[in-house]
């Protein structure tokens, strides 16, 4: 029996470097043996289904090999993916869903090691470190944002954010 999964790229078609066509994600997936392929956006993200937990090491090696872009992918089972977005904790506040953030992480490290502004210097911008995710609401918009740079490394290099909008497409789609 296949289980649906979600693997997101970090960092394609964000610059000339990392440009990777849709068609060409889509068939390295279906090489690869996964079935039931789709591809939402250009920003990386593909649902699919395998009987095995996919080896990550190894799409990410098909992918580049293909594109000649290296990108770290990460991979979620529809579950996990499903629960994170409807984990989102702004629903209440956040009025466009393009300026909600989550930022999809390996592993979380406890609050207590992550160095981050307090509520009120980050005001009006919310801010909840999740079990899985780091969630934001970002009423000046996601380039507006008072974090610094510095503060999504510590999440390590395989963390990628998605914008709630994106994130409920990616989630109709596992639906469907």
């Amino acid at each position: 029996m296949s289980a649906r999964y979600v693997a997101l790229l970090r960092g394609i078609n964000v610059g000339r470097s990392s440009r990777i066509a849709m068609s060409d994600l889509r068939e390295v997936m279906s090489e690869l043996g996964f079935g039931g392929v789709r591809t939402l956006l250009q920003s990386g993200n593909i649902i699919f289904d395998s009987k095995a937990a996919p080896d990550v090491a190894k799409l990410e090696s098909a992918v580049a090999e293909r594109t000649g872009v290296h990108a770290r992918i990460m991979v979620l089972n529809a579950d996990r993916f499903e629960r994170i977005v409807a984990d989102f904790p702004f629903s209440e506040v956040a009025t466009d869903d393009s300026k909600a953030l989550i930022t999809f992480v390996d592993s979380m490290p406890s609050a207590a090691s992550v160095a981050r502004l307090s509520d009120e210097e980050l005001a009006p911008e919310q801010l909840v470190l999740g079990k899985d995710a780091i969630y934001q609401w970002l009423p000046e918009g996601v380039l507006a944002t008072k974090l610094p740079a510095r503060f999504s490394k510590q999440f390590g290099e395989n963390a990628t954010a998605r914008n709630l909008r994106t994130a409920r497409k990616i989630v109709a789609l596992l639906d469907d």
